[in-house]
């Protein structure tokens, strides 16, 4: 339990600090949108409201769309994790791990890729301490004795395969959208940013994590059930975003992907479920006998 004490107020104060950006993401404001030219002779339209002011139009609405999935999902499970993981529930843990990983990764995205404001010093102690909560919830964790406590009936093939899949898409849609325009000495659209921050996140630690998780969990390792495990966790609450950033960009009148559309909601969908399996498959936890 010791791990456990710098979390007892690290998370509150993680909770307190993502509802507060969330919130003021999402805090209403007039506003109309109007068309640049950024520095790179790209045409654009500036958000030109609230707290996403100086974002473009299509920023704003998938930073929004993240704002409502921290909100109504994200700092629920947030909350209810960590009093499982207090009671000693390994589902709990899992759960506050996969909620950590999700915060972290958001608050990393938004301190790189969103125009400066009000709150920049928000996402930035955010992203600190769910970058150190996140390892400090892994070292909570008993995890040489992990394999026994998953069935063996788990499916860890098809939690694999998964993971390959979601590797394979992001490789081929975020390098399918950058060699073209080396082959031509071009850049891609960059809608007023400087570079590729998103992608670079992506292929940097999403590909990575989801083929070791996959390697790992196929070779029964204690590593590979743990990582399986937040990935899983991790992907749902990132996959909901995703999804919801895409119709929203649909909303508010910017052009999206139609394969992001229905390969997204439906990565969704199947993690759901595989997260359900996954939670179900753990054994409750031995409690050695007495002494008579």
């Amino acid at each position: 339990m010791k791990n456990a004490a710098p979390l007892k107020w690290m998370i509150p104060l993680i909770f307190i600090l993502s509802l507060t950006a969330a919130l003021a993401g999402l805090w209403p404001a007039a506003g109309e949108p109007y068309p640049i030219t950024s520095f790179r002779g790209e045409q654009v339209m500036i958000n030109a409201r609230g707290l996403y002011y100086w974002d473009t139009l299509s920023s704003a609405a998938q930073m929004q769309a993240n704002d409502l999935v921290t909100l109504l999902v994200g700092l629920p499970l947030l909350a209810v994790s960590f009093w499982l993981s207090l009671r000693g529930s390994l589902r709990g843990k899992l759960l506050l791990t996969g909620t950590l990983g999700f915060i972290l990764y958001t608050y990393m995205g938004m301190c790189v890729g969103t125009a400066y404001n009000a709150i920049f010093l928000i996402y930035v102690a955010n992203f600190s301490l769910s970058l150190f909560a996140f390892i400090l919830s892994i070292q909570w964790m008993d995890r040489e004795a992990l394999p026994a406590r998953f069935s063996t009936k788990l499916p860890r093939r098809l939690i694999a395969g998964l993971f390959f899949f979601t590797s394979a898409f992001l490789m081929m849609a975020w390098l399918g959208r950058i060699a073209p325009t080396l082959l031509q000495n071009q850049i891609p659209l960059l809608e007023n940013t400087t570079t590729m921050f998103i992608q670079a996140m992506d292929l940097a630690i999403i590909v990575p994590a989801c083929i070791l998780s996959a390697v790992l969990l196929l070779r029964q390792s204690a590593w590979g059930f743990l990582l399986a495990s937040v990935a899983v966790m991790k992907f749902l609450t990132m996959g909901l975003a995703v999804s919801l950033m895409g119709f929203n960009m649909v909303r508010v009148g910017v052009s999206a992907d139609v394969a992001g559309l229905v390969i997204f909601p439906t990565i969704t969908l199947i993690n759901l479920v595989l997260a359900i399996i996954l939670l179900k498959s753990i054994s409750p936890e031995k409690k050695p006998e007495s002494i008579k």
